[in-house]
């Protein structure tokens, strides 16, 4: 209970590049969950490349809960890809079990370790959000316009913060553009359309439509039917950018993956990055080893899962495609 209801236990910004001197224009950075492998550097690791202002920050927040969701994600992930290896290896029952309306009962049950923690980091990431309107209000920055990004719980920050803004005065000016992608939101125009007033700039929401992990982890902690991380905003206004991100990434796991691919089509980072190699790793969350006889090194959890016909070799598998 003190997890759900508790106050906010971490928050704090780092830079992530030093200004040769004050610049005109700040930008923060927010990401979602963390795993193991990089702990806190989960952070501002992923936007090593980001290329929006000369003064960038990333914000640290919860990584105890954080943390936490990121294990209890590797451990439901390993097991649906053993359940999939399994019934792969039947061809009988495949399409049937991942094509069903309802999601596989064995799958539902393991739900249970990851309900928790998702929930958990769901209502702070949206005390997160307020925390940091708080921060900008106060205007520690100047008077600089700010830029917010953030994707997965990261894109929920950002969204919550923006909701606060719109209830305060004097929110005006403060934030140039906000991007958010894979956000974990509700999609409806009557909450988007309350961002117009703070959002002096962009208001980008970043969606794929195939994140079959967003459609499962959201599936009992809304009541919402329209998810922004899932379908395009039916908000129309010329600050409003749907950007159906599908041909870039799979599935939720991809967001972090391929962020620099995001971020060059979102003209936020030079197409040149270095390293871009390094940081392959941040959606394997560890599982290699046990899917290496399944999928080839270069395919991500989200792509295993939604291997189509034409990329199996196995006669018997066709879609395989998990439906909320």
């Amino acid at each position: 209970m003190q997890k759900r209801v508790g106050d906010i236990e971490e928050f704090k910004f780092k830079s992530m590049r030093k200004p040769y001197s004050k610049c005109l224009h700040v930008s923060i950075a927010i990401s979602g969950w963390l795993n193991d492998q990089l702990g806190e550097t989960g952070f501002w690791t992923p936007w090593k490349n980001l290329k929006i202002s000369d003064e960038q920050y990333c914000l640290m927040y919860e990584s105890q809960y954080l943390l936490e969701l990121g294990r209890s994600i590797d451990y439901l992930l390993s097991f649906a890809v053993s359940l999939c290896a399994q019934e792969a290896l039947k061809m009988t029952v495949l399409a049937g079990l991942i094509s069903a309306v309802a999601w596989p009962a064995t799958l539902l049950t393991m739900a249970s370790v990851l309900d928790n923690p998702w929930g958990v980091c769901c209502r702070r990431s949206a005390q997160i959000g307020r925390k940091l309107a708080d921060v900008l209000l106060s205007r520690t920055h100047g008077n600089r316009p700010v830029t917010l990004i953030g994707l997965s719980l990261g894109a929920r920050v950002v969204f919550y913060c923006l909701l606060e803004l719109s209830q305060r005065k004097g929110s005006e000016g403060i934030v140039l553009d906000a991007i958010m992608l894979g956000a974990p939101v509700s999609g409806r125009a009557s909450s988007w359309s309350k961002l117009a007033r703070v959002v002096g700039g962009k208001i980008v929401n970043g969606y794929c439509s195939g994140d079959w992990l967003l459609k499962f982890l959201y599936r009992s902690t809304t009541g919402h039917y329209r998810i922004a991380g899932l379908e395009p905003v039916t908000w129309r206004h010329p600050r409003m950018s749907n950007v159906d991100l599908s041909s870039i990434v799979s599935g939720h796991l991809d967001y972090a993956n391929k962020i620099d691919d995001i971020l060059i089509s979102l003209g936020y980072a030079d197409e040149e990055v270095e390293n871009y190699g390094l940081r392959r790793c941040l959606s394997s969350h560890g599982f290699k080893e046990h899917t290496e006889h399944v999928l080839c090194r270069s395919q991500s959890m989200d792509s295993f899962l939604s291997i189509s016909k034409g990329g199996s070799k196995s006669k018997g598998i066709k879609n395989i495609e998990f439906k909320a």
